[in-house]
């Protein structure tokens, strides 16, 4: 029987402070996976109409709900580009709250957990301000040429990311009490 990434994949032992990630999108591509809901299969939804890249490896958490009625997004910072569908252990250090078309669609800032590079970082205000410009930029800007509008508000630390993690995996269990 297969399983479904969304569904069948634990969100972490140690969620809110660090969850499983299961990456879409690699860091450094303008292609725009995004999970099949039904299939459980990568769907390439369009390639980036402008010039830019993911600055960071992009993907969701299994187990979680979200107003746009997707799993919750998580920004995986790593010195690699991780690959399609692999499950990385991140840990949690902020969000990036914003306005796709409208609707509230958060972004979990964590780190690879097994990557050193990153890992000592614990909180979203001790990254480097160019990382968060960078993601704020592309964030903003990423839909431009597609005439849709994003807005993204300020970045909020640990404790607000972790309080919307444990939101999304509550909401996960109100909307499909069959998976538990």
């Amino acid at each position: 029987m297969r399983q479904h990434p969304w569904h069948d994949v634990s969100y972490g032992e140690d969620a809110p402070e660090k969850v499983m990630g299961i990456i879409e999108i690699p860091k450094n591509t303008r292609a725009k996976y995004e999970l099949d809901k039904d299939s459980g299969m990568l769907i390439l939804d369009r390639v980036i109409y402008s010039s830019m890249y993911y600055p960071t490896n992009y993907g969701f958490i299994p187990q979680t709900y979200c107003d746009d009625e997707d799993p919750l997004d998580i920004l995986v910072l790593s010195q690699i580009e991780i690959v399609p569908m692999c499950l990385v252990e991140a840990k949690v250090i902020g969000v990036m709250q914003m306005l796709d078309g409208g609707e509230m669609d958060d972004k979990i800032i964590a780190v690879a957990a097994n990557d050193m590079s990153v890992a000592h970082f614990n909180d979203v205000s001790e990254l480097p301000e160019f990382w968060k410009k960078e993601m704020r930029n592309f964030f903003q800007d990423y839909k431009k040429l597609e005439n849709k509008t994003v807005e993204v508000e300020e970045f909020q630390g640990r404790d607000k990311a972790m309080e919307i993690v444990k939101q999304s995996i509550e909401d996960y269990k109100k909307k499909f009490p069959n998976n538990q």
